[in-house]
């Protein structure tokens, strides 16, 4: 049996980025996943995991030769056996989304077969005071903070760049019950909403959260997004970044181009955020269909949309729905799809090429669910006609990407 790697200092050159916030590199024929690192940096590494095989984890513990794109990190809980949060505050901003159109590209290519020229956007606002909603965990010692890297080990925190203004007062300068979670949101309207879940109990051998209490705020978060006000619970669904969602909705108003009378699916479709702007473009005579695996999103959506009758609601998951009468009997003009970072998966997708929508606007948070998805479109005869990324999430290795799929020509 081959000794473990762990623990071990290994100096290295460093490759390309890969998805997922680290950088690959190679030693004594092995595959090493580097976080903390820069392409092109000459770095000395501890290695973290080794499970055997081809490839092991690990921390660049000391810059050798450093990137000209390397930036002192803004948090002092940054860096290696720190909070595992933020993949890239080492790295300028600029730089971060250099690496993230990288990586996009990269998944396409590998996944998809497409060579595509993929350009990060940023987002107003900055890296830093951004995040909106944050799920803060205790430690058994009482202290609130995030947990380290790929770890359940809680590294206490006093603030968080990028966490919205205010979002943490009265959350990390106190103690908590030992090993509850706190979950924080920081509406449109300033409000702070603050929920404490108790320690979790275990019943019949799985662990199962403990009881809610509301700390701060109505509970209830108010939110601006395609020219209308949202009002849903705030523990509930909503785009971290405070510009995200209207963003998406923007780009989802310009592809999806939905005739007047026509008929939409709005997949995924949690409190119905893009089927607000496909019920604008269908009209009263038109029909927005929203599927939702929620119960308590389709709620939401159901008070928020009250004033579209155009817009119905099928609360179920997504590959269930779409076999009952209500969709195979009801071809859509234009599909809309969020799905959750897993993608899709082949049965949803072909599900919708089936039916030959005219355009399929696919919103993505992982470049590779998204590059796998749009190769099932691709087998039943869909191909990719535009693509734009956005930085919604800076300094972590996340991107939300916006693809349109149009029947070949």
């Amino acid at each position: 049996m081959t000794a473990t790697w762990e623990q071990r200092l290994i100096e290295v050159e460093v490759g390309a980025v890969a998805h997922g916030g680290h950088c690959v590199a190679r030693y004594e024929g092995r595959v090493v996943f580097v976080r903390h690192a820069l392409p092109g940096e000459r770095v000395r590494v501890r290695v973290t995991e080794d499970a055997g095989g081809s490839f092991c984890r690990g921390d660049a513990v000391e810059i050798l030769q450093s990137s000209p794109d390397r930036v002192e990190p803004p948090c002092p809980f940054s860096g290696p056996g720190k909070c595992g949060g933020c993949d890239w505050q080492h790295a300028s901003w600029q730089a971060q989304r250099e690496l993230k159109a990288a990586v996009v590209g990269e998944q396409l290519h590998r996944l998809a077969g497409l060579d595509w020229e993929v350009i990060v956007e940023d987002l107003p606002g900055g890296p830093e005071d951004w995040r909106t909603r944050l799920r803060v965990v205790v430690g058994s010692d009482g202290r609130p903070g995030f947990r380290a890297h790929r770890s359940h080990r809680v590294v206490p925190v006093d603030h968080c760049v990028i966490a919205a203004p205010g979002a943490l007062d009265d959350v990390v300068d106190r103690t908590w019950p030992a090993k509850s979670e706190l979950v924080v949101t920081r509406d449109a309207g300033g409000q702070v909403h603050l929920t404490e879940i108790g320690p979790p109990t275990v019943r019949r051998g799985r662990p199962v959260p403990g009881p809610a209490r509301r700390r701060r705020g109505s509970g209830t978060a108010t939110e601006l997004a395609a020219h209308r006000a949202w009002n849903l619970r705030a523990d509930g669904f909503w785009q971290v970044h405070p510009a995200a969602a209207d963003t998406l909705a923007a780009v989802v108003r310009d592809w999806a181009d939905c005739p007047p009378g026509g008929r939409a699916w709005d997949l995924y479709g949690g409190v119905g955020l893009f089927a607000s702007v496909l019920a604008e473009q269908v009209g009263e005579d038109g029909a927005v269909a929203v599927v939702e695996s929620s119960v308590r999103a389709v709620e939401d959506g159901r008070l928020n949309l009250s004033d579209l009758p155009q817009v119905t609601w099928h609360a179920g998951r997504t590959e269930t729905v779409l076999d009952t009468p209500a969709f195979t009997d009801l071809p859509p003009d234009v599909v809309v799809l969020d799905p959750p970072r897993k993608g899709a998966g082949r049965a949803v997708v072909t599900a919708i090429a089936r039916h030959r929508p005219v355009r399929v606007v696919y919103v993505a948070c992982d470049p590779a669910a998204l590059a796998r998805d749009i190769a099932v479109l691709a087998q039943h005869g869909y191909e990719l006609a535009q693509l734009r990324a956005f930085d919604a999430f800076p300094m972590t290795h996340h991107v939300e990407c916006v693809a349109l799929l149009e029947p070949v020509r």
